[in-house]
């Protein structure tokens, strides 16, 4: 549909909680396939629609070559822990280690409103647990596993490099 600003960290409305979707209504379509749209633009993983500025309980994921969008996602059931590097496109290029469960169950509601639940692990999991996180107004960077720091990936600019700072 079309491709939305994404709000920075520090943006009140991403430490809001979200509200449910009553229905997959024209309307929710639309934000799922903006969510889509905007996530491939910037080379995402996941995108909630806080982040686009809509308060509402909608997310969407990379899922290998296929993308899993859904609207009130939930969390039924977890088991193990990972700690691997996460980052946000809220925050763009910075990284910490986040611990999160390793195998997860979710359920929620697809594109047409049908009720689904899928088993995820590994990136997956991390994921949809990142992006539940925003529903409920929880950023990345204060899930920070024990001892772990925000680490910044950017590239320095030519004109800072040709003055030897940066």
């Amino acid at each position: 549909m079309s491709v939305q600003r994404i709000l920075p960290i520090e943006h009140p409305s991403l430490q809001r909680v979200c509200s449910r979707v009553n229905r997959v209504s024209p309307s929710i379509r639309k934000l799922m396939l903006d969510l889509e749209d905007t996530m491939a633009s910037a080379n995402g993983v996941g995108l909630a629609a806080p982040q686009i500025g809509k308060p509402l309980r909608v997310i969407t994921v990379l899922n290998g070559d296929d993308v899993l969008t859904l609207a009130n996602p939930e969390i039924v059931k977890g088991s193990g822990e990972s700690v691997e590097e996460e980052g946000c496109l809220s925050l763009p290029l910075y990284y910490g280690p986040v611990a999160r469960v390793a195998k997860i169950t979710v359920r929620g509601l697809d594109p047409r409103g049908n009720k689904v639940r899928r088993k995820a692990e590994g990136l997956l999991a991390r994921a949809l647990q990142h992006e539940i996180d925003h529903l409920n107004g929880v950023i990345f960077k204060d899930k920070l596993a024990r001892g772990g720091k925000l680490r910044f990936v950017g590239q320095r600019t030519v004109e800072a490099d040709e003055q030897g700072t940066g």
